[in-house]
């Protein structure tokens, strides 16, 4: 396969992969198999990003500083983002913790008070669904340009960031249909924007595909912004949810996961290289 029709496969696969699989949880409304699947995802983010990524990153850079700069400037960059994110659907009288759409994702606790609110009937006011689609639609197209990259340095390193961003998508497109649900539209109405948004993905990917051949340099910096979205995500918005669950039995579940996503990449990581 030539490495467009990697991008593509890729891109396509997980954008509507990720989105099915978050629509058989949420219309089971499954919310403790959502919760498993951000412990999961969290490793799969994390090995991708630190077996994987910084890596390759460290190969293709003269100067390892320089990855190191791009993965702090990446850091700071979405804690900004998620800042404006959260003013700007934040109720000055009751400010709940948002989880924002573009470039984050949606923890546990978040997918279960949504399940909370959709069975007992109440609309959610501090949040626009729409708002949310256009916010999940440039998450989705960033993700294609991250997996088109990723793919253009090396065929493996394309799988492993596949296999981790719809590791990642499942719950936040979870959380994106509850929320959809919660917010007044019917199950197909949602599913159908899903569906919609999960294009970016696709045209992010063929997008930079073409863009990335003539713009050579741009990968480097794509690649440490990957890493620093990955690390931060899984960090800054996936870790926290978990500490709602402190008892001894949820904390061994969860790292059990967690080991499971960094082993999966792990794996795949040496399936690749055929060892």
């Amino acid at each position: 396969m030539s490495t467009l029709s990697w991008i593509i496969a890729a891109s396509f696969t997980g954008g509507v992969l990720s989105l099915l699989l978050a629509a058989m949880l949420t219309l089971n409304t499954r919310t403790a198999w959502v919760s498993k699947l951000v412990s999961f995802a969290i490793g799969a983010l994390l090995g991708a990003a630190f077996l994987n990524i910084l890596p390759e990153a460290f190969e293709l850079s003269e100067n390892p500083a320089h990855v190191t700069i791009l993965v702090l400037f990446g850091i700071l960059l979405f804690f900004i983002l998620e800042k404006l994110v959260l003013w700007r659907h934040c109720h000055l009288e009751d400010c709940e913790a948002h989880s924002p759409s573009s470039g984050t994702e949606q923890t546990a606790a978040t997918v279960v008070v949504a399940v909370s609110n959709y069975h007992g009937h109440e609309h959610d006011h501090g949040r626009s669904g729409m708002m949310i689609m256009i916010g999940d639609t440039f998450h989705n197209f960033v993700d294609g340009i991250l997996i088109a990259a990723a793919f253009m340095v090396d065929i493996q390193l394309g799988i492993v960031t596949s296999i981790a961003i719809i590791a990642h998508e499942i719950p936040q497109e979870a959380g994106d249909f509850i929320i959809l649900l919660n917010s007044g539209y019917t199950r197909r109405t949602a599913f159908m924007m899903n569906l919609l948004s999960s294009f970016a993905t696709l045209f992010g990917g063929v997008l930079a595909y073409f863009m990335l051949n003539t713009l050579d340099f741009m990968i480097l910096p794509l690649l440490g912004l990957a890493s620093a979205s990955m690390i931060y995500v899984a960090l800054s918005d996936l870790i926290p949810g978990l500490h709602k669950r402190p008892e001894i039995g949820a904390t061994v579940q969860q790292v059990t996961l967690i080991l499971a996503g960094i082993g999966l990449i792990w794996f795949v990581g040496l399936f690749a290289h055929g060892h």
